[in-house]
């Protein structure tokens, strides 16, 4: 009676330490399923920002952008054609 007692508590300990191995390891899981889905959306967030960025750098970088800023913040003028001066090799 005493074998089957203890072949029983043992079977036991090892049903409840699975049992809770089960809902630590559906625990971990929701955990980093929920961290997983914050590194996704700050990674949508950055590519959105970098394509932001690479839009406005295009537009700042546009020829008739910074010869309108020029113009307009700094005062500056195309030289008029006689005071031009081309130098060839």
């Amino acid at each position: 009676m005493n074998a089957r007692l203890l072949l029983l508590l043992i079977v036991l300990a090892a049903v409840v330490s699975s049992a809770l191995g089960v809902v630590y390891t559906r625990h971990q899981s929701r955990h980093l399923a929920v961290q997983l889905g914050e590194l996704e959306a700050a990674h949508d967030a950055a590519v959105a920002e970098w394509s932001r960025l690479q839009l406005e750098q295009a537009w700042l970088a546009d020829a008739s952008q910074v010869e309108s800023k020029a113009r307009r913040e700094l005062g500056m003028k195309a030289p008029e054609t006689m005071n031009i001066l081309v130098v060839r090799p």
